[in-house]
Parts: structure tokens; C-alpha cells; sequence
């Protein structure tokens, strides 16, 4: 197992894992972190991308100088162009002094520019231009400015795909994509679903004032392990907290033993829903989908696979195309079904209801 805490930044949370998968994006980002190039690092939401940027530039040689970051997504376009260049006093309304931008602040240390496709087309020209050359203006100013910044960008969006729409500067992603890190979903890695499970659930049992947190049940973890986890690491950290506080409540907290797990912390029986929609196609009773017959002489996992599509079809069928009642008939969560529709290509189909 591999424990990686950011030098000389004890804010940040430590990097966990022992899976290969894990593994081989910790190598590839030591492998580049001494390089004068940019980088791209990308994955769902929830994998670490932001963890794996301090890496990158606390093991390089600007590692004393700042690092520095911003949000795009965050940001109006014009806000985000002020936030990034900076502005000269009177540049616009409000603006009564001058305004020292990310860039300039980030000067021989590294700037990481986390959702990097939410950027305009106009501010992603601006930051070709110092990838490029090293030169910006601030808004409202004439002067050329220059700075020496490391620059890494993160997304969880396909960028060559947004290239094609015309929505990101074909040109600012080669510049870009010198180097890309592609993380690994957490359900791509699930050796480490354990070792971060007990990881968050020890230091919640300490932020709790706990002094020993004593495992988990086969019951526990199984829920934990079969889960698809959507939004990854993130979603686990907040589901193993959530039932850790829990169960400390129902016993000892000197020490904490986790006997459940609950995914879904809107579960209740009186879950407030979405009405479902009236329409006069509601009061003509649809046939359910039919469910596939046994066949001999038909591959085994081939039949299982059918019977599997045509059930889903049927259950949401049965409810209007409502995600979350199909679930339940099923006796799945929402999540799960989720990741049944897409695994069979089915998400197109229905409508997007998560009442």
C-alpha cells in the first residue's frame, strides 16, 4: 500500500492505494513532475485530480515556490479573465485599484487551472498566449507582461470530443496535452475501497473524540465493495463518515464498530417525490415488455445478458421512465440502476426523473 503525503503541505489529504491502477498514475505523474511543461489531468469527478496536481508540483523543482489555483468553473467568464490576468484600476465598473491576477502570482511556482474546459474561448486564447510566449496584459491595461508559470489543467469532460463541437481551442489542447493523466474511477481500483474505507473511518472516529475505530462487518463491506461509486472517492469518504458517526452513536465511542452501511441518506419511508406527470396516454394500460424464454443451444451469459436488458426495459416501462420508481421495484438503488441502463446502452432511452 502506498501513503503519499504532499511535502511540506500537511493541509492536503494524503494519497491512498495499492491497486495497479492507482499505482501507474502515481508513477506517470512522478515521471513528468521535473518537466517545464504543461499537463493534463483527467477523470470523473471525485478522483483526485486536484491531489494529483499538488503532486505533480511538490515533487518538481518549484516545489518552494507558489502554488497557485483556480476554479474556471467557478467563475463568470469575465471574472474568471480578471480573476486569471488581473486588471488595471478602472478597467471596469468597480474596479477602483489595480488587481494582481493568478498568473503573475503564480510566477516561477505552478498554476493549476482545475474544470480547464469551462473557460471561454476568449480567456483560452489569452492562456495560449502565455503557454506559448509567456506574455499577457492585464485586462484594462497596454503593458506586456511576463511570467514563468508551470501550468496544469484539469477536466472531467473529453476535450478532444469538446475540440470538435467547437467549445475548446484545438491549439490551446495541444499545448496542453504535452502529458495527460487519466485517473482511474474508483470501481476501476477496488482493491482500495478497504484501505480507504478504514483510512476515513479512523479519522472520524478521532474527529469524534473516539479512540479506536474496529473495523468493518462482511455485511458492511460488501455493500461498500459492490457499489458502483459514481462520484468516486469523494462519495465514499462522505458514505463511510456519514455511517461511521452513526454507529458510533449506537455504541462505545472509545470504539467504533460499523455493522451497516446505508448508501442513500434520503432513504426513508416518507422520502418526499416528484409527482408523475399527467398525460392522456396514462389512462391506456401499457403491455409490459415480455420477458425472454430460456433457449437451448444459445450461450448462457448471452441469455442472462437479454434477460437482464429486457427486465430493465420492463421495469421502467412499468413506471413512466422514472429512474428512481424502477429502481425501487427492482429493489436497486438509484445509482445501481443507473449503472445497469448504461451498461446496456439504455440511458437514452428514458427520461431524466431522479424523484
Amino acid at each position: 500500500m502506498v501513503i503519499f503525503t504532499m511535502l511540506n503541505e500537511s493541509t492536503l489529504p494524503p494519497l491512498i492505494g495499492q491497486s495497479v491502477e492507482f499505482l501507474a498514475s502515481l508513477d506517470q505523474v512522478s515521471k513528468v513532475a521535473n518537466l517545464n511543461r504543461p499537463l493534463l489531468i483527467i477523470g470523473e469527478r471525485g478522483t483526485g485530480k486536484e491531489l494529483m496536481a499538488a503532486r505533480v508540483h511538490f515533487l518538481s523543482g518549484r516545489w518552494s515556490e507558489d502554488y497557485v489555483t483556480v476554479n474556471c468553473a467557478a467563475l463568470s467568464d469575465s471574472l474568471l479573465e480578471s480573476e486569471l490576468f488581473g486588471h488595471e484600476a478602472g478597467a471596469f465598473t468597480g474596479a477602483t485599484k489595480r488587481h494582481i491576477g493568478r498568473f503573475e502570482r503564480a510566477d516561477k511556482g505552478t498554476l493549476f487551472l482545475d474544470e480547464v474546459a469551462s473557460a471561454s474561448m476568449r480567456v483560452q486564447e489569452k492562456i495560449l498566449r502565455i503557454v506559448e510566449y509567456g506574455e499577457f496584459e492585464r485586462v484594462g491595461g497596454d503593458k506586456t507582461l511576463s511570467c514563468d508559470v508551470r501550468l496544469i489543467g484539469a477536466t472531467n469532460l473529453d476535450l478532444q470530443d469538446q475540440v470538435k463541437k467547437g467549445l475548446f481551442r484545438a491549439d490551446l489542447l495541444d499545448r496542453l496535452a504535452f502529458e495527460v493523466v487519466t485517473l482511474p474511477p474508483l470501481r476501476a481500483r477496488w482493491e482500495d475501497i478497504p484501505i480507504l474505507a478504514q483510512h476515513f473511518a479512523q479519522n472520524m472516529v478521532r474527529e469524534l473524540g473516539g479512540e479506536q475505530f474496529t473495523g468493518f462487518s462482511m455485511q458492511a463491506m460488501q455493500v461498500l465493495m459492490q457499489h458502483n461509486w459514481p462520484g468516486n472517492v469523494r462519495e465514499l469518504k462522505n458514505v463511510v463518515e456519514r455511517n461511521t458517526h452513526h454507529s458510533s452513536s449506537k455504541n462505545n465511542v472509545d470504539k467504533v464498530f460499523v455493522d451497516e452501511i446505508k448508501l442513500d441518506p434520503f432513504a426513508s419511508p416518507w422520502r418526499v417525490q416528484a409527482p408523475l406527470k399527467e398525460n392522456t396516454e396514462s389512462a391506456i394500460p401499457k403491455q409490459s415488455a415480455k420477458l425472454p424464454e430460456p433457449q437451448t443451444g444459445k450461450p448462457y451469459i448471452e441469455q442472462v445478458l437479454n434477460f437482464e436488458r429486457a427486465l430493465l426495459r420492463r421495469a421502467m416501462e412499468d413506471q413512466q421512465q422514472h429512474c428512481a420508481n424502477a429502481a425501487r421495484s427492482l429493489g436497486l438503488s438509484y445509482d445501481q440502476m443507473r449503472h445497469y441502463l448504461q451498461k446496456h446502452k439504455l440511458l437514452g432511452k428514458r427520461k431524466t426523473n431522479t424523484g
